[in-house]
């Protein structure tokens, strides 16, 4: 069986077969993963096997520490040092268990360590109880599942994990995009993220680091250095580092790393939440690439994240914290947090993520404030917006930031937008929401759109300070009239003010009697009114309160209750005179008040006087709203709206080409209809 869908396929019919009756589907994770991984190591190690056994009964009882023996004779930066494999497990049914243990045992601590992650240990008591542990050992040490790497390829084993993976989370409605993301994607991420730097990774003793702080299996980590390695400078030294905290996918991504080199990638993939347990405190990176999981609500660590953005340029999220639904602009923040200084070389990352951090999130808001960071700095290189249908797990609209805080010089204080929705071809076959795929011809004309940094058709290149605005407060003048009728005297009724006069939080008689006093006064000022009631509209309220305070003499009217008698005798009136406040100031009416974006660079004074006052001539700014950063009227806000840089508007057909239709269509359905009766 050599064709690694094939392998898949029969994997999962595996599940089916030995798990159905004795575990429940959303655990069937729990047993092939490990599984899948420890017949891959088997298949491995397989060839170096007696040659292990033979150096470590050599030496065992003469050298102390034998692992770095062991593994020159594996040929892998593990080894194992038990008589069992797959193959002769099956020789003792009765000992499975024991037996399978004892090989688990004679790993090396290294790859021990992964498949405790799996806790494997507690799998394999599970399935003895169950009688599944030896059908299940039977089927994974059959022909059919060979994984070896000269029948499957670490590229193709890494497409066997992330289908596995895709499929088991499809069936549970999980969230596979947590895991790994498609091939071209990444390839066209690391074209993006690297396009420039050809010259500089050319050299000979180059040495780099890349990081991706949610990596998932490993996948854009290794595509990543592959694509170094094969296309530019097979001399140069690359170095990976990542972290994941789904311990599963963590440990597929350990083992696989295991067995593609010598165990220094290994060791730098670190376990966790990249946010509250920093696998790489102080690091920085020469690259970063990521897909960071869309949606996902950070409430489990907020406690640390709020802790960390108190830090302020200390902490890692000093620019701000999106909504707590929504953790992408974190991981952003992350890795922002982790470049090189421009004066050691600086850095560029590479992030996809959905539409919600280009644009959610209001003027002052954590996502505005982030956006505002970044592009002050100067660190957005471009957006790149893909295809839609192009990820396993959903249909929606994703985006490729590029960034970097060494920009070459034509690039400062520029953003380019590149709409790349249209680069995809269809697939033949889906794989769940998966039914476009960008072809290698596609990811190489969007990287020359990138690196040609010309405005087209579909590249447009921006100011950083275009995506700015300073949003002011408009207000209008409260205008009121008022008149007591019975109408408007029962309105006072529902004024919570006038309602709280019979209410008090004393206990006891002294509550009993600040209850009926509080009644008492209701009855009075109601009273009172009635016998002010006429059909007369004032217009000024000035006028209107000397009326009411000449009605209301000698009662000892308090201003909470004068507010609401005020307010059920009022009624908005355009035609009435401005409210004042006590120093002759126009007082603002709450339901007219409005907000106005100004754009970056405008006056916001002459920009009410162009937009605003032809149209409400009393219409002034709220001049005490003020940006907490640079203390102008107004807040800051940024926000990138892609697609409105993009839309092409498409004028409707005339009406004599629809009515043309129309009759067009009657027609063909009055001759079928002639047709169908003879």
């Amino acid at each position: 069986m050599d064709n690694f869908q094939q392998i898949t396929g029969f994997i999962w019919n595996v599940a089916d077969d030995v798990l159905r009756d004795d575990f429940k589907r959303s655990k069937y994770p729990d047993v092939i993963l490990p599984f899948t991984v420890l017949r891959r190591i088997d298949c491995v190690l397989a060839p170096t096997k007696e040659n292990v056994l033979k150096k470590y009964d050599e030496l065992k009882d003469e050298i102390e520490n034998l692992d770095l023996i062991l593994k020159h004779e594996s040929g892998y930066a593990f080894y194992n040092t038990s008589k069992y494999d797959f193959r002769r497990l099956l020789d003792d049914p009765a000992n499975i268990q024991k037996n399978l243990i004892d090989y688990i045992n004679g790993f090396s601590e290294n790859m021990r360590d992964i498949l405790d992650r799996f806790k494997i240990r507690n799998t394999i008591q599970t399935l003895h109880e169950k009688g599944s542990l030896y059908p299940l050992v039977q089927m994974f040490a059959s022909d059919s599942v060979d994984l070896h790497p000269n029948r499957v390829s670490n590229h193709q084993m890494g497409y066997i994990f992330e289908e596995l993976i895709r499929k088991f989370n499809e069936q549970n409605n999980e969230n596979p995009g947590e895991h790994f993301t498609p091939r071209e994607v990444i390839k066209l991420m690391a074209n993006l993220m690297l396009t420039g730097d050809e010259d500089m990774l050319a050299h000979n003793s180059i040495v780099k680091k890349i990081y991706d702080p949610a990596c998932g299996t490993g996948g854009m980590l290794t595509i990543t250095r592959d694509h170094i390695v094969s296309a530019i400078n097979p001399n140069a030294d690359i170095r990976l580092y990542g972290q994941e905290t789904n311990d599963e996918t963590y440990a597929v991504c350990k083992s696989d790393m295991l067995i593609k080199g010598d165990g220094r990638d290994a060791d730098t993939i670190k376990p966790d939440s990249s946010f509250s347990k920093d696998g790489h405190p102080g690091m920085t990176f020469d690259y970063m690439i990521c897909n960071p999981p869309y949606g996902k609500s950070w409430k489990k660590e907020e406690d640390f994240i709020r802790a960390e953005h108190a830090r302020g340029s200390a902490g890692r999220f000093e620019a701000g914290l999106p909504r707590i639904s929504d953790g992408q602009l974190l991981f952003l923040q992350h890795m922002l947090a982790k470049q090189v200084p421009p004066e050691e070389g600086g850095s560029r990352i590479a992030i996809v993520m959905n539409g919600s951090p280009l644009f959610t999130g209001d003027a002052g808001s954590g996502e505005s404030e982030i956006r505002r960071w970044i592009l002050e700095n100067d660190w957005l290189e471009g957006i790149v917006a893909l295809p839609d249908q192009l990820f396993y797990n959903t249909g929606i609209s994703t985006y490729i930031w590029v960034l970097s805080n060494r920009k070459e010089e034509r690039r400062k204080g520029k953003v380019q937008l590149i709409d790349a929705t249209g680069c995809y071809v269809k697939m033949r076959k889906s794989l769940g929401d998966k039914r476009h795929e960008i072809t290698d011809d596609q990811i190489r004309e969007i990287t020359r759109l990138f690196r040609a940094f010309e405005e087209s058709e579909h590249v447009k290149i921006f100011d950083t300070t275009d995506f700015g605005y300073r949003k002011i407060t408009v207000e209008r003048p409260l205008r009121l009239n008022f008149a007591i009728t019975p109408e408007r005297i029962e309105r006072l009724r529902s004024e919570r003010a006038f309602v709280n006069l019979a209410d008090t939080r004393k206990k006891g008689e002294a509550g009993a009697a600040e209850v009926a006093e509080g009644k008492r006064m209701q009855r009075e000022i109601l009273a009172l009114l009635h016998g002010m009631a006429g059909d007369r509209v004032y217009t000024d309220r000035a006028e209107f309160e000397r009326v009411l305070a000449a009605g209301f003499d000698g009662m000892d009217l308090r201003a909470p209750a004068r507010r609401a008698v005020l307010s059920a005798l009022g009624e908005r009136d355009e035609n009435a005179s401005v409210c004042v406040d006590t120093k002759g100031q126009p007082e603002p009416d709450p339901d007219l008040r409005d907000t106005e974006n100004v754009p970056l660079g405008e006056s916001v004074y002459d920009y009410v006087e162009r937009e605003v006052k032809p149209h409400i001539p009393d219409a002034w700014i709220d001049e005490s709203i003020v940006d907490a950063k640079d203390g102008g009227v107004g807040k800051v806000g940024y926000e990138i709206n892609f697609n409105r840089y993009f839309y092409t508007y498409t004028p409707p057909r005339p009406l004599t080409e629809i009515e043309a239709e129309i009759k067009s269509l009657e027609a063909e359905i009055l001759d079928m209809v002639r047709e169908m009766m003879g």
